[in-house]
C-alpha cells in the first residue's frame, strides 16, 4: 500500500474473506507482519441475563497468540466492542447475540488498529446490515513529534505516545480512540488527521476485497 498525502505511509495489506466454514463471516487481515482472525457468529440466540429487549447484544472476545486473555486483551475488547456498536445496526435484530471472536495471529505493531480492520472485515462477510463501515489507524509520536502511521512493534516502543483511532467511513469520523504515552492537544488534532487520509486508502482495499471475493463466484 503506498503513500497517503503528508507523508503518511501504511505498511502493505492483505485480506482473504470467509476463510472459516463455521462462522457466519470471517476475515483474515493482515498489515504488515501483523495479523488477525475474525469469525463472527450472529445474529443468534443470547442469554437472557444479556438480552436487551431494542437491539442485538454485541460481544467481543479477544484471543492472545498464547495463554489466556488478561487485562490488556480485556480492555481492547471494550474499544472494539463500542466501535462495532457505533455501526452495526442492532436494533434490526432485538434480543439477539452477534458475538465477534478476534484470534491474534502475530503481533508486529498496531494491533488494535489490525483488530478493528479484521472485524469490520467479517462484519461485512457475514452480511450485517451497518450504518457505516469502520477501519483501525494507529500513529506513533516520537521525541520530535513526528508522526509514523501504522508503526512496527519497535516503532510503538520507541514512541513517546502511541494512539489508535477508529475512523467510520461516514464523514470520516472518529468513533473511538485510544492513547498510550504523553501528547499535546495539537498533536492529537494532527494524528486524528493524518489517520483520516489513511483511511481512504483503507476503505478502498475494502472495497477491492470484496469485488475480488465476489469476482470469483
Amino acid at each position: 500500500m503506498g503513500s497517503e498525502p503528508g507523508g503518511c505511509a501504511l505498511r502493505r495489506f492483505s485480506c482473504e474473506l470467509g476463510p472459516l466454514g463455521r462462522p457466519d463471516g470471517s476475515a483474515a487481515f493482515l498489515q504488515g507482519d501483523t495479523s488477525v482472525l475474525a469469525g463472527l457468529y450472529g445474529p443468534a440466540e443470547v442469554k437472557v441475563s444479556k438480552e436487551l429487549y431494542d437491539k442485538a447484544t454485541v460481544e467481543v472476545m479477544l484471543k492472545p497468540k498464547v495463554g489466556l486473555p488478561g487485562v490488556f486483551e480485556k480492555n481492547r475488547e471494550q474499544l472494539i466492542r463500542k466501535t462495532c456498536e457505533a455501526v452495526i445496526l442492532g436494533a434490526l435484530h432485538p434480543r439477539t447475540s452477534i458475538s465477534i471472536v478476534l484470534q491474534v495471529i502475530s503481533d508486529a505493531g498496531a494491533l488494535l488498529a489490525c483488530c478493528l480492520n479484521a472485524a469490520c472485515m467479517g462484519l461485512m462477510d457475514a452480511g450485517l446490515p451497518m450504518k457505516s463501515l469502520f477501519c483501525g489507524v494507529t500513529c506513533a509520536l516520537d521525541a520530535t513529534g513526528a508522526i509514523t502511521l501504522d508503526p512496527t512493534a519497535k516503532q510503538e516502543k520507541e514512541a513517546r505516545a502511541v494512539l489508535t483511532f477508529a475512523i467510520s467511513s461516514v464523514e470520516r469520523q472518529v468513533l473511538m480512540c485510544t492513547t498510550k504515552g504523553t501528547c499535546s492537544v495539537e498533536e492529537l488534532q494532527q494524528c486524528i488527521a493524518a489517520a483520516q487520509r489513511a483511511s481512504g486508502a483503507i476503505f478502498h482495499f475494502y472495497r477491492d476485497s470484496v469485488r475480488r471475493k465476489y469476482s470469483k463466484t
